[in-house]
């Protein structure tokens, strides 16, 4: 098994983000009460606007997980990878994933392990009620807030997603990750305008040279 929890850490671009529509567990009611439940919950929702840290708002659009499902994504808890729940590969597996209306639904039947028995239990207790995922991101779109907000990074198009994740405390842990993507696209914006002016600038003295060409010939 995998020896560092923290693996995204070793994922260039890797993000966290959580949501907090509960958990919940799905158990027919003529089932037997020690038969292993079916958890569910949303990885994340579509058109909710949330903040990241103090640099951006952030907005994941319809369609931005289109093509994915059939990737090797796992069901961790607290995004552990020594903590398996379930695991989807080729759309197929124990882990559901299923994109609707609202956003990535996540399913699974608990597996007969121990840790998985005790996440159950908290779930059902209520003690954990939240949701995860990690994942790299292929197209963005930047607006700039007005009036003092906070600039919007809308997600049209994930890259990958790695792992789906019911989570003890729910939180952008990555908030230097979080950093780091308001940077690059700060940087991103002052490389495009270093470019224009570079740009204008070689207009500008292309036209001189051709003025003075012209002015020194008549």
């Amino acid at each position: 098994m995998a020896t560092d929890k923290d693996y995204i850490k070793n994922i260039e671009g890797a993000e966290r983000r959580f949501i907090t529509e509960p958990v919940q567990i799905q158990q027919r009611a003529d089932a037997q009460t020690d038969a292993p439940a079916v958890i569910e919950g949303y990885a994340f929702k579509f058109n909710k606007v949330t903040t990241i840290g103090s640099w951006f708002k952030e907005e994941i659009l319809p369609g931005a997980a289109d093509g994915l499902l059939t990737d090797d994504i796992r069901c961790l808890f607290n995004h552990d990878p020594n903590l398996i729940l379930a695991r989807s590969e080729n759309g197929k597996g124990t882990l559901t994933l299923e994109v609707d209306s609202v956003g990535l639904k996540y399913s699974y039947t608990t597996p007969d392990r121990t840790y998985a028995k005790d996440l159950e239990d908290a779930i059902k207790s209520g003690d954990v009620s939240q949701s995860s995922f990690s994942f790299t991101t292929d197209e963005v779109i930047w607006k700039n807030g007005a009036d003092g907000e906070l600039d919007l990074r809308q997600i049209k198009k994930f890259k990958k997603i790695f792992d789906v994740s019911p989570v003890t405390y729910p939180a952008y842990a990555d908030t230097t990750v979080g950093k780091r993507t308001f940077e690059n696209h700060i940087s991103d914006i002052e490389v495009k305008e270093v470019q224009e002016i570079k740009k204008k600038k070689r207009a500008f003295n292309t036209f001189s040279a051709r003025h003075k060409f012209n002015k020194n010939k008549y």
